[in-house]
């Protein structure tokens, strides 16, 4: 049983809240159990890890600017004072285990983990790795994944097939769809429509909201709009005088189980997470990969769903122009619905977040 562990990662939801989920399951399994997590500094980790009930030390990492940035010149240092105050943290917090999520601050403090013979485990969400996983993987004992074909990546013999870990009470939604309407103050009659561009936002997806607003209003449907933190201010004085009809516009969903239970079809970027989020609830799906991603990891994401016609692609440069009219033409074709439900489900991995606790209790044994 382990006593002690820690975890590291973050920057954004999609790191963020898997590396809760993996708190969770080890908390259920051994309520006494200390967890530290270890973040970046400024990095929304700092917020919702508390806010999950857990403790959080911050590093002072920051990532690399692909455009020329001051903050690539004093990236070194930031590295060095990282790996300092990493090594610190394992000395006085002693983790019996460590496991990294990605994000900046995994890389120093698994690299501190793994160097004081701490049993250490990466969790890899997307079908095509980041740097630093790729140098951590070396290096630690065990690489969960979500795909198949990491091989050409990692060691195989460190790696297991896990699937992403999900936060249960983000993905129960059986029997939820009456709460959901009321509590967000939809109509049962309509068709509704779930729009998440990310914790944060994405910019493409309200774009081609706002271009098509006449067009979402007059269909009939009614929209869950997450616009994120980013463009919430800018959107809100924009639209202050605009009447949205039944397109509701929030910062952030709090009660994404509700958002899910309700949505006939789900428009969202193709992040790890929420892939395999949407594969466990199995709403009918059309993915808008953002292109401002590394490797462009998640177009690959979204073709590994699209070339099993478990999901639409439309591509981000042409959606203020297409995602609209695919997501009404979608909501007509109740065949073609059905088909991407019961594809995606195939694909859903719902015991991912326990298989990858396995896996670090294997670490401590």
């Amino acid at each position: 049983m382990i006593k002690r562990a820690i975890i590291s990662g973050g920057g954004t939801g999609g790191h963020i809240f898997p590396a809760i989920a993996i708190a969770d399951e080890l908390k259920r399994r051994n309520p006494d159990i200390e967890i530290l997590f270890v973040g970046a500094e400024g990095k929304m980790e700092m917020e919702k890890v508390p806010a999950a009930g857990y403790n959080i030390k911050g590093l002072p990492i920051v990532g690399f600017q692909r455009k020329l940035s001051l903050s690539n010149f004093v990236l070194p240092f930031k590295i060095v004072g990282s790996l300092l105050k990493a090594r610190r943290i394992i000395k006085d917090f002693k983790p019996e285990v460590a496991v990294g999520v990605g994000g900046y601050a995994s890389g120093p403090l698994l690299k501190s983990a793994t160097m004081r013979k701490v049993p250490s485990m990466v969790q890899e969400q997307n079908s095509f790795p980041g740097k630093t996983n790729k140098i951590l993987s070396k290096s630690v004992q065990k690489i969960c994944v979500a795909y198949d074909g990491l091989e050409r990546f990692f060691p195989k013999e460190k790696i297991v097939l896990t699937g992403n870990p999900t936060r249960r009470d983000m993905v129960m939604i059986d029997g939820k769809k009456e709460e959901a309407y009321k509590f967000y103050n939809f109509g049962p009659a309509k068709k509704t429509v779930l729009i998440i561009g990310g914790s944060l936002g994405a910019r493409t997806l309200n774009e081609s909201v706002i271009a098509k607003l006449e067009e979402l209003k007059a269909s009939g449907v009614q929209v869950l709009w997450q616009c994120g933190k980013l463009y919430n201010e800018k959107l809100t004085e924009e639209l202050k005088d605009a009447d949205l009809g039944s397109v509701k516009m929030v910062q952030f969903i709090d009660r994404m189980d509700l958002a899910y239970a309700m949505a006939d079809v789900v428009i969202s970027r193709a992040g790890a997470i929420s892939v395999s989020e949407l594969c466990l609830v199995k709403k009918p799906t059309i993915l808008i990969p953002s292109p401002n991603v590394a490797e462009d990891h998640q177009t690959k994401n979204a073709m590994a769903l699209v070339e099993k016609n478990a999901a639409i692609l439309v591509n981000d440069v042409e959606a203020v122009e297409k995602m609209v009219p695919s997501v009404l033409s979608l909501l007509n074709d109740d065949q073609k619905c059905s088909e991407l439900s019961s594809n995606i489900e195939k694909l859903g991995r719902p015991r991912a977040t326990e298989s990858i606790v396995d896996e670090l209790e294997k670490l401590n044994a």
